[in-house]
Parts: C-alpha cells; structure tokens; sequence
C-alpha cells in the first residue's frame, strides 16, 4: 500500500539532511520532490499545489527546536498535513434507524458486492447488529449469486427476489422484510453504473428517493486513482453521499484517490478494504494511514487487531504456565493460531515501524506457520505436552510425518526452548511479536 510514493517522500526529505535549519531554498527543493511523488501518484494536481503550499507555510514560520533536526520537523509538518488531507480524523457510519438503510453504490467492478459482505460482517461481529444483505444488482447475472456465497460465509441472510427487475420495488419490500424479521440493519447492494448513464443514475436516485438511507456509502476501487475522484464527485452531485469506502488497497495502487478524494468532494474516506476475505477490512483513520505512508507503521491498529483476539482468561492460564516453565507445543500453536486469526501475516509486520522496509521484499503469505504447525501436528500428545522427552529417533520419525528434515526439527526445538526463556523472562503477555521474530527464517 502506497509503497512507491513512501519512497519518493523518503528520498524528498533526505534533502534536508545535515542541514543545521531550513531555509526557504531547501524547503522549495524538498517540496519540488514531494509534489513529483503526489503527481507521480496520481494525486490531483489542485489538491497537490494546495498540499505543497500549506507545507512550505507552516514550515517557513515553523521555529526549530535545537534538539530537531530539519529533517524530521519536515517530516512532521508533512504527516500532519496528510492527515489534514485526508480528513483529520475517523468519522463513523450512522447505524441509527430501525432498521439503519445503509446504500452501497458505485462504479462497476468497483468491489461493491464483496464490501457488503465484508461490510454486513463487520457490523455483525463487532458491533453486534443483526444485518440484512439485499440483492439490489439486477443486471450483472452473477451479483446476486455471489451476494448468496458471500452471505452464506458470514451467516448473514440475503434478500432477493426472483424475476423482480424493479431495483426499488426490490429495496422496499426488503425494508418491510427486515422489520418483520427484526434485522437491525438493512445493506443494499446496488448494480453498478457509470456517472455518464442518465438512466442508471436516475435508477439509484429513485432507490435514494424511496429508502431514505441513514447512510450512502460510494464504493471506490483505489486503482483507478484520479478517475476515481472525478468520478466521486459526479456521483456526489447526484446522490450527496456519506462516505467513501477505498477497496482494492492491496493491489498496485498509487495512493492518489485516498489523497485527493476528500479533497475533492468533501466526504469522509470510512472505510478501507483489501483482499477477498471478509474481515479484511478496516475503519479508516486519517492519521494512521500517514503514519504508514511516511513509513512509521501503524502500531495502534496492530494492537486494536491483537485485542481483538485477546482472551483474558486464558492469557492470564498462559500467564501461570510461562511461570511455572509449564510452556508446551500445546500452547506454543494456540498463540499461532491467534496471531493468524489477526489477519495477513505481511500486513501485520508492516504495521511495526521501520518493518516495512525490511519485509518489502520478502514472500511472507497466509501459510507462513505451515511448515512449523505440520512438524507440530507430527508430534504424539506425550511429546507435544512434554517436548524435553523428543530424542534421536522421535525428530526421524516427526521429520517423515511432516515432510522436513532433522535439521528443521533440531531449528524449531531450539527456537522453542529459547522462546520459553524469553517468555519467562517477560512474564508473558507482550510475547507474541517476538515470538514473530524469533520464527524468522522458518520453513514456510
């Protein structure tokens, strides 16, 4: 995510390295450097100029304190006007109704119908909503078969209505199907339609005119970058919508839509997502993602992510255990399978600043324990309970079941017994990147 433009913004600061304070011609080369990167990045040339400007403002008035370097108050200066830019802070989505309509509207191929699974899913496990999909695309043949797929995933029901082709007729009598079944939050997915088709657009503003959603969310595929934004705003005029949701984000995107399109048409960006899986996706935080842009991770979602896994109880058995030296193999994959349940172990890494860089080339996918969790699995119950017991002839025989070799299986015990001192040593509890670091180098 925004991996090319990090690095032209990193290179642009190295500018005022060594510099004992900033000037007015080392702020004007450092900003000729920032505003190629948000160019090359497909950032709307108006919003890049006013960016620049504002930058080169407040840096000029800015008085360096003796103790910071040029360099990292231009940093500083940067990451905040980012943030500005993007919106300065996180503004949630109105669920308030009964039940909240929320519309979900948007190019085609934009991801909409993926996002309101994700979406219907999000409101269902952390916020406790018993959502209702609507089939509402009645004009691409697979939408409302996939809406199916992607419901039955999440355990969410889906509405739709054989031989009905009337968009609106559809989206009332789901309201009316919602209220007598007590669904709290109605999503409807909508066909997608381009801003130059009058026909569709009058489509969705009659769907608008008859639900009166709490909430119109424009679904945005981030790799279209500034057609994206000047899309957005067509759309915006016709339907004045909520918020925006950015999708796609793992792809090759350039950044420029998360950065001009708040600019542009005045909405709040809310939620971003990436991937196929439905818990990939994330409330949008303005000053978190310029943390990641400028390369300084984003601890405060890691944690949030972590928690989320977090069970108190069994941390504080696993607290006792460590202790006692009582750690096992047993409890060595319950920690892994929480950190998978934390999402992509990549993304998870890059959350850690500095990280970032050091991953960036590395192929480090979903199946990152497989290797470690097959030697694990080859083990008998005495051995995993008890690892001290695996000798000569055991690590043979695991080494078979698991499809490695002794000298992977000598690896993992030495990595493990060193895990165990250094979990004592922390007295558990802030274990588990560290535990990600010591598998560095494990067979995948």
């Amino acid at each position: 995510m925004f991996e090319n433009l990090s690095e032209k913004l990193e290179r642009s600061f190295k500018i005022l390295k060594g510099q004992g304070r900033i000037t007015e011609i080392n702020v004007a080369e450092t900003l000729k450097e920032v505003r190629r990167a948000l160019l090359d990045a497909d950032v709307n040339f108006k919003v890049a100029k006013t960016f620049c400007d504002n930058v080169k403002q407040k840096a000029l008035g800015q008085k360096i304190l003796i103790s910071v370097q040029p360099g990292q108050m231009m940093v500083k200066i940067v990451h905040d006007e980012l943030t500005e830019l993007m919106g300065n802070a996180n503004v949630d989505i109105n669920i308030k109704g009964n039940p909240a309509i929320i519309l979900i509207a948007g190019l085609q191929g934009s991801g909409k119908t993926t996002f309101s699974g994700k979406l219907a899913s999000h409101l269902k496990q952390k916020r406790g909503k018993k959502p209702l999909l609507v089939a509402g695309d009645v004009y691409r043949p697979a939408a409302i078969e996939q809406l199916k797929v992607l419901g039955q995933q999440i355990d969410v029901p889906v509405y739709t209505e054989e031989g009905n082709h009337e968009p609106v007729k559809i989206a009332k009598a789901a309201v009316k199907h919602a209220k007598l079944m007590g669904h709290d939050v109605v999503i409807v997915d909508t066909a997608g339609r381009l801003a130059i088709d009058q026909q569709m657009m009058d489509e969705i503003s009659a769907v608008k005119k008859a639900l009166e959603p709490q909430e119109i969310l424009f679904v945005v595929d981030s790799m279209t970058g500034q057609d994206a934004v000047n899309t957005a705003k067509e759309f915006n005029d016709r339907l004045d919508f909520d918020g925006v949701v950015l999708t796609k984000l793992d792809g090759d995107t350039r950044g420029g839509a998360a950065l001009s399109i708040r600019a542009v048409v005045n909405k709040p960006i809310k939620f971003i997502s990436a991937g196929e899986k439905m818990d990939a996706i994330e409330l949008f935080h303005p000053s978190r993602m310029a943390d990641r842009i400028l390369g300084m991770g984003d601890i405060v979602s890691l944690v949030e992510k972590a928690q989320e896994q977090f069970d108190v109880e069994e941390a504080r058995k696993m607290q006792r255990k460590i202790a006692k030296n009582q750690f096992n193999f047993n409890d060595f994959v319950q920690q892994i399978q929480q950190i998978k349940k934390m999402g992509n172990i990549k993304d998870l890494a890059g959350m850690i600043p500095g990280m970032d860089k050091a991953i960036k080339n590395l192929d480090i996918d979903d199946d990152a324990f497989k290797g470690i969790e097959a030697i694990i699995g080859s083990m008998t119950p005495a051995e995993r309970e008890e690892p001290s017991i695996i000798n000569g002839s055991r690590r043979k025989r695991i080494s078979m079941g698991s499809g490695t070799t002794v000298q992977e299986i000598n690896q993992l015990l030495k990595q493990f017994d060193e895990t165990k001192k250094m979990m004592k040593m922390f007295s558990g509890g802030k274990n588990m990147m560290r535990m990600m670091s010591n598998m560095k180098g494990m067979r995948k």
